[in-house]
């Protein structure tokens, strides 16, 4: 089994060379990630500028290790398209700092992890709910055994897995729950300054109010329980398109050309 890791907070964080670790005996396993931090990048691509790729000295020994001077989307196609062959299965991770509700659609995790599911590829982005140094050893286990159940084909071709785990040692989790996405209310804020040449809005986000209804991601971490919830990426907001109809109606009344005035005979 092949596996390619990658992440969004640099290729020598602690997170991801604690899922190197963790997946070491499933399979072997392949590090490409961006060369510095890229939280917060969703799954956006370099696209006007070339992407260089360098191999450098890996934390864990023997381990084929390639920094990327992009993001972690860049990481991923840069590694399937061209550096790495065969992959079975691609994990981004393990983040530092949770992955939950809607905050997924800016995650460079889960947009690092979105390139292996768009190709078809059995993909996880995995998060410790935590920005605090407390330890991966419940993260890495949780990896392990999904990385277990990827290789016995267990996990689909072609899913996409956001995995959240909270910041307890392993014999306080209190179980796995199969999650949706929680809705948050929140705005992001903008803070202008000056730093003596030029003014500049810096962009801050107030505390967040989660939908905390059982089911949820949000409730599931907040319960030490380890949160699985299954991406795609058809957006479509399928409830709403019944009461849409009128306004489609009316719109398309409207882009009717004009009646042109009858000319005098």
């Amino acid at each position: 089994m092949n596996i390619l890791i990658t992440n969004d907070d640099g290729v020598f964080a602690p997170g991801l060379w604690a899922a190197v670790e963790a997946l070491e005996g499933i399979g072997r396993v392949v590090v490409v990630a961006p060369d510095r931090e890229q939280s917060g990048v969703g799954g956006s691509v370099t696209l006007n500028n070339p992407v260089r790729a360098k191999q450098v000295v890996p934390t864990v020994e023997g381990t084929l290790t390639w920094a990327v001077e992009g993001t972690p989307a860049d990481s991923v196609i840069l590694a399937l398209e061209s550096l790495v062959k065969d992959v079975d299965l691609v994990v981004a991770g393990i983040n530092m700092g949770a992955n939950l509700g809607e905050d997924v659609l800016i995650s460079g995790t889960v947009g690092a992890a979105l390139q292996g599911y768009t190709r078809g590829i059995p993909s996880i982005a995995l998060s410790l709910a935590s920005l605090r140094p407390t330890g991966f050893q419940a993260a890495a286990l949780v990896l392990q055994q999904l990385a277990i159940q990827a290789k016995e084909g267990l996990i689909p071709a072609g899913v996409l897995l956001n995995v959240n785990v909270p910041p307890v040692p392993v014999d306080q989790l209190q179980g796995l729950d199969v999650t949706r996405l929680a809705r948050r209310t929140y705005a992001d804020t903008v803070r202008p300054g000056d730093d003596g040449k030029n003014g500049y809005y810096w962009i801050t986000r107030t505390r967040p109010a989660w939908d905390m209804q059982q089911g949820t991601d949000v409730w599931a971490v907040r319960s030490r329980r380890v949160s699985v919830t299954p991406l795609h990426t058809n957006l479509t907001a399928a409830d709403a398109m019944a009461g849409l109809a009128g306004l489609s109606q009316r719109l398309n009344d409207g882009l009717k050309p004009a009646a042109k005035p009858a000319t005098a005979s």
